[in-house]
């Protein structure tokens, strides 16, 4: 939350000075950005805006993030903020991986409403990206079962282990490198990881093809909230025609 809190305190900045000073001031949407890191920006700053307006409808407000916080001190409003936002209650929405791991999210709370309302489906959002998130994962869970990559490992575990002592739980990082080369675990990382993430995502391409699809709604509803205040924001400056 405190990178959405930078990223939209930065964007009313940004639309602090856009535009002229008048009453008919016209709604354009700006293009969509170029950059992946700029698209993020985006919908993250979207995002905030409207987790502030849902917030505010609760009476409600974000701490501000350079505040030191005292959450003892007010307890029970904490926890109000906090259900407010992340929703209560038992998690509606879970999707177990293909590691194992099982990742939760409420249909209620602020962030699920932004959700809803920048992809159209939360549900479907939240399956797709929690998923597609994850491909690496499910691509390094393949390679441990490898034969070769089990016979690597085990040659490291050997070389980290001093004679007549138990491995160490943290090897020294010198060691752990030096040995990771000695025992072939870094070429076979190497060589093994890339083949089976391209292998993962091929598995995967509907839902990457569906998050690809999500992602360019979200980025289309950013921008249309970009433009809306951007005209509120330059209406706000006077009524005086420029």
């Amino acid at each position: 939350m405190r990178l959405l809190r930078a990223l939209a305190a930065a964007a009313l900045a940004v639309l602090a000075l856009t535009g002229c000073s008048t009453a008919t001031a016209q709604r354009a949407v700006p293009p969509l950005p170029r950059t992946e890191r700029d698209r993020n920006d985006l919908i993250d700053t979207a995002q905030q805006v409207l987790v502030d307006r849902c917030l505010a409808r609760q009476g409600l407000t974000l701490p501000n993030a350079s505040a030191p916080q005292d959450h003892s001190a007010s307890a029970p409003q904490y926890r109000r903020l906090q259900g407010a936002l992340f929703g209560r209650g038992h998690p509606e929405l879970s999707v177990t991986l293909a590691t194992g791991y099982t990742v939760t999210a409420h249909t209620d709370g602020c962030l699920a409403a932004a959700e809803r309302d920048l992809y159209g489906d939360q549900r479907l959002w939240f399956r797709t990206r929690v998923v597609v998130n994850n491909l690496r994962a499910e691509a390094q869970q393949r390679m441990k079962r490898d034969p070769d990559y089990r016979a690597a490992t085990a040659r490291w575990t050997r070389c980290v282990t001093p004679a007549h002592e138990a491995r160490p739980g943290r090897p020294d990082p010198a060691v752990s490198t030096r040995c990771a080369h000695e025992s072939g675990l870094t070429r076979l990382r190497a060589r093994l990881e890339p083949t089976l993430l391209a292998r993962v995502r091929a598995e995967r391409h509907g839902q990457l093809t569906t998050y690809r699809q999500l992602r360019t709604r979200a980025l289309r509803r950013a921008a249309d909230l970009y433009a809306e205040r951007t005209v509120q924001v330059t209406l706000k400056k006077g009524s005086d025609p420029s």
